[in-house]
């Protein structure tokens, strides 16, 4: 994947990337995602249930968007955290400003019978309630900043609506969604709406009314492309969309290199077990890759630390 954008055109379908534009007189921006192609690559990697893909999924999207709108600079990342004391575990989901994103869940096996009221996947059972979602990212000098707020739902998009509005102090709307069919991620999308200084209170009236006759985003990404969606909720509002969208991949920045370089953190003596042992494995958890280290390229680490020393 590269930084660059590239056009879209309404029939075609990448298999991940952003959209932003603005509407209402630039008084309102939007930040849509189709991100399909990312959450069928999570559940693969992951190997997550239904109802995991679906928690994890929302998580994802979630700091891809907020990438784009808090991001600041432009090695700017996003990290979304929510423990909400559920089956599911810690959810964690990342968003680069470079469109890469990467997850992981605790427990990704961890299921729940469809909700009756709905027959939906029962994702608030899944994540809980009885915990925080907390958003880092990077503020202007370079320096990590958290902010956090307890969950109000366990969807997660009211729960980043809820952060967004309290923690950030920006008027918003957040919709998150992943629709399964089989044994894959048929459509996953979300979008958020940011009121910027000036926005009136007509046009906030119609964006709430647009939100609330909209429905799922997945349904829209069924019948039609995101940038038909993105019409659909500004409705009446004039969106103008950037000419390009942004490619969007889960990507990782774990490698051979880096999982050799944590064995460092271990003495000689632990490090010569490994050895014996006929090499050490390491795993990265946020894409699921395994690096099976051999005993030579653990002893050249030894071999290494005099120089580093002199």
């Amino acid at each position: 994947m590269t930084d660059a954008t590239t056009p879209i055109h309404p029939a075609r379908r990448p298999g991940s990337f952003l959209l932003r534009g603005t509407a209402a007189g630039n008084t309102l921006r939007l930040v849509g995602m189709d991100s399909t192609a990312v959450v069928e690559d999570a559940r693969v990697r992951h190997d997550l249930s239904k109802t995991a893909t679906a928690a994890l999924g929302r998580t994802m999207t979630a700091a891809a968007l907020l990438a784009t709108v808090l991001g600041k600079r432009s090695d700017s990342r996003v990290t979304v955290r929510v423990d909400g004391g559920g089956p599911a575990g810690l959810i964690v989901g990342e968003g680069s400003v470079n469109g890469q994103v990467r997850g992981y869940l605790g427990h990704p096996h961890a299921d729940l019978p469809l909700r009756d009221t709905d027959g939906k996947l029962d994702v608030s059972g899944l994540v809980g309630t009885d915990g925080e979602l907390a958003v880092t990212r990077l503020l202007d000098n370079g320096e990590p900043y958290t902010g956090s707020i307890h969950l109000t739902s366990g969807e997660i998009a009211e729960d980043v609506s809820t952060y967004l509005g309290v923690s950030e102090q920006i008027p918003n709307a957040v919709l998150l969604g992943v629709y399964e069919e089989g044994e894959r991620v048929h459509r996953a999308g979300g979008l958020l709406i940011q009121a910027m200084p000036g926005v009136t209170d007509e046009t906030l009236a119609r964006l709430e009314a647009n939100v609330r006759a909209f429905g799922q985003i997945t349904d829209h990404l069924r019948r039609g492309t995101l940038m038909e969606a993105m019409h659909a909720i500004t409705d009446g509002l004039d969106l103008t969309l950037a000419p390009s969208a942004q490619e969007a991949a889960f990507a990782c920045r774990c490698s051979r290199d880096k999982a050799l370089d944590s064995l460092k953190f271990f003495d000689m003596h632990e490090r010569q077990e490994m050895i014996d042992a006929g090499g050490q494995g390491v795993h990265c958890h946020w894409c699921g890759e395994h690096y099976h280290l051999s005993p030579e390229e653990i002893a050249a680490l030894d071999d290494e630390q005099p120089r580093a020393n002199a």
